[in-house]
């Protein structure tokens, strides 16, 4: 299958769908992501803001895939996650993609049970390969995507940033079930419709 499905068979003829599993976060965090962004909107910088309910906890990106392969993804995610219980996670702090002088992305980060959040990631991203889909080449870091630069914002308008929001964290919420999501890109931004959700365990 890989992140390029195969054409021809059964599949062919298909529109191909651009898919990515992740974990759907709680109304309390979005709300506390939300009321974050209004608060960053004060230090000036130019920054396409993700909207609040779009934020998510993204496990692996899996591209444009045929339909079809959607029931396959979701039995091998369903035999991944087997055997996991619900992980603890919060929401913790702001940092930047790729670093303070070339910032493209604002995130806030995760902590909590990280070293089982890795583990699901890694039995994820395993099982998948098993359908021709490329294991992921860097070391997961669980983060949430609040928005984009726009141009080139000064470092030191960053690091300010980054030690004013440095004790932010949320209350903890749990991680039970991992989402297969269908993105569709729009002008406005992207539309996210959850294909499937699968438990834990």
């Amino acid at each position: 299958m890989s992140n390029k499905a195969p054409s021809g068979g059964k599949n062919s003829g298909h529109a191909k769908i651009r898919t990515f599993i992740a974990v759907k976060l709680p109304d309390h965090v979005i709300r506390m992501l939300s009321e974050t962004q209004q608060d960053l909107k004060k230090h000036g910088l130019r920054i396409k803001w993700t909207r609040p309910e779009n934020i998510h906890l993204t496990l692996k990106f899996l591209g444009d895939i045929h339909p079809d392969d959607v029931g396959p993804v979701c039995r091998v995610i369903e035999d991944s996650v087997n055997g996991f219980a619900s992980i603890s996670l919060c929401v913790r702090g702001v940092g930047f993609f790729p670093g303070i002088r070339r910032a493209r992305v604002l995130w806030t980060g995760i902590s909590g049970q990280l070293d089982l959040l890795e583990k699901l990631h890694k039995a994820i991203d395993t099982g998948l390969n098993s359908l021709g889909f490329v294991k992921d080449e860097r070391r997961f870091t669980g983060h949430l995507t609040l928005g984009r630069f726009k141009g080139h914002p000064d470092p030191e308008a960053l690091i300010d940033m980054m030690k004013t929001y440095a004790d932010m964290a949320s209350d903890e919420f749990l991680v039970d079930a991992v989402h297969v999501y269908q993105s569709d890109l729009k002008p406005s931004g992207p539309i996210y419709t959850n294909l499937s959700s699968i438990r834990l365990g």
